[in-house]
């Protein structure tokens, strides 16, 4: 067992782990934060996407280890009490998601493609959520509902 010490969604964690166990058995039955999904381990569907220091991770391919000592942020982490964060809020008004299971890997996906580039094309957009697989919406309207959070998100960062 190795003692891990994690930042997640803004708390401090110290927990004895296994040193083999993937980060998300750590997420959600350690912690208890069932957001993130399990479903194909083997990083190719996107459902168990966190924000490992701000970039995107497949938590069920990299070891909780990895995040030692770091910053981790769930689909819990982005709304602020009820009032959700603007891409969650974007991914309702464009329909973005369906049966939703795949939506907290997308959301977090676009999170972190917006944090980095303010105001994507359409082709990065698309780029940014490659490894995110949606069996339901046709992807359509989860790119419009980034589009739509970009407009919203990009002139607040501009006045920063």
């Amino acid at each position: 067992m190795k003692r891990l010490h994690v930042n997640v969604n803004g708390r401090a964690y110290t927990l004895e782990i296994d040193p083999g166990t993937p980060l998300v058995e750590v997420i959600r039955n350690e912690i208890g934060l069932t957001g993130t999904k399990v479903n194909c381990r083997l990083g190719e569907c996107g459902t168990c996407t966190v924000l490992l220091d701000g970039r995107s991770v497949h938590s069920c391919l990299t070891l909780a280890m990895h995040a030692d000592h770091r910053e981790v942020v769930t689909i819990e982490g982005l709304a602020e009490g009820d009032r959700l964060h603007p891409i969650q809020r974007a991914f309702v008004d464009y329909h973005g998601l369906q049966c939703g299971f795949c939506t907290p890997g997308m959301i977090l996906s676009a999170k972190a493609l917006l944090d980095e580039t303010p105001r994507p094309t359409r082709e990065e957009i698309q780029r940014g959520l490659t490894g995110n697989l949606c069996r339901c919406t046709g992807y359509e309207q989860i790119i419009e509902a980034v589009e739509a959070a970009a407009r919203e998100l990009a002139p607040a960062r501009e006045r920063d």
